[in-house]
């Protein structure tokens, strides 16, 4: 008798469990959308209520004996679902804040064949990750002279998170770089889990090598590794057409950053994805700390090399810490497999 009355109750926990799990993860990811984004009445009031109707909806899972608990907290917890999902709705993007410097103006391409237009190129020189002159430039590229891509990481926050950037390189030698970054508004700093929470907007930036390499390396003191990626004309040439049309886009439309899908490495994959349809997904496109090494399991960087070689040589800081600026490209390029010689010199 006793046997069949535990059993019973085991099957009954059991059933319970998955909507236990989906209450308290509700409850968890409200209580942060609203720590992030505060809604017009008070956040930590709402926070508390949010919280507090999730709890009660817990505990009527488990109280078999009070109904009218269970029914009014039922209804609580639906009228609540119902007030968030309409809130969360109302968060939009926007391009009219006050942005900060180095993410206030939006990059803007004409393409006319061969040749691109591109204003708003940014070339700030830094002094200090808070000292720095801004400087926006209008520049041309001609696309029947792109040479070659070069794969960027720079690691700020330990070995498994880093921050990629595509560095495009020209038979003239001059090298553009793009990076998709959190716009961030002047009294704002980035948190990883806010970008979870439509907490900041996203902006596409088209920078010279001496500003958006060089700062990380050298004013943020940043791990930054350089991988030669192996493409040809016509792949370089249609990606690099991607990130404009991913700018155009963003110009027309605004969107927020996520952490997890729509980021600083997800915008390379998909990108790449447009090529080589076929490319698996993978948990180092999450740890983006793991993307070179994911790209070199796809054949993606210099062959002939053990990865930990490319790594190696990639490490660029020596290098960058003892450049000027005007040599900055091509000293950080010294001793990387796949660059060849002219363009170190």
């Amino acid at each position: 008798m006793r046997t069949g009355w535990l059993d019973a109750h085991i099957k009954a926990a059991l059933l319970k469990a998955p909507a236990t799990l989906a209450l308290a993860l509700a409850t968890a990811w409200g209580a942060l959308a609203l720590w992030f984004q505060p809604p017009p009445l008070p956040a930590v009031a709402a926070g508390l209520a949010w919280c507090a109707i999730g709890l009660a909806g817990i505990a009527a899972l488990w109280l078999r004996r009070d109904r009218r608990f269970r029914v009014g907290a039922a209804v609580a917890c639906a009228v609540a679902a119902v007030a968030m999902t309409a809130w969360w709705q109302t968060i939009r993007p926007s391009h009219d804040k006050a942005w900060a410097d180095d993410v206030a103006r939006l990059l803007d391409a004409d393409v006319d064949g061969d040749r691109v237009t591109l204003r708003n190129v940014r070339n700030f020189d830094w002094q200090t990750e808070l000292r720095y002159t801004p400087r926006w430039e209008t520049r041309q590229y001609d696309l029947a002279q792109l040479a070659s891509a070069d794969l960027i990481l720079s690691y700020w926050m330990g070995p498994h998170i880093a921050h990629t950037l595509v560095s495009f390189g020209f038979a003239d030698g001059r090298k553009l770089v793009f990076s998709l970054e959190i716009r961030k508004e002047r009294h704002e700093s980035f948190s990883a889990l806010g970008g979870f929470f439509r907490r900041f907007e996203e902006v596409l930036v088209a920078a010279d090598e001496r500003d958006i390499v060089r700062t990380r390396s050298n004013a943020r003191g940043e791990q930054v590794y350089l991988y030669r990626l192996r493409a040809t004309p016509e792949q370089l040439r249609a990606v690099f057409l991607g990130y404009l049309a991913q700018a155009a886009q963003l110009r027309h439309t605004p969107a927020f950053y996520n952490t997890l899908t729509s980021n600083c490495t997800t915008v390379v994959f998909d990108l790449a994805r447009q090529i080589a349809p076929g490319l698996p997904l993978d948990y180092r496109l999450l740890a983006s700390g793991h993307f070179a090494e994911y790209a070199y399991d796809q054949g993606a960087l210099t062959p002939g090399f053990p990865y930990r070689v490319l790594q190696q040589r990639g490490f660029i800081n020596p290098r960058a810490q003892r450049a000027d600026a005007a040599a900055f490209s091509r000293a950080i390029r010294a001793g990387i497999p796949g660059v060849p010689p002219d363009e170190t010199r």
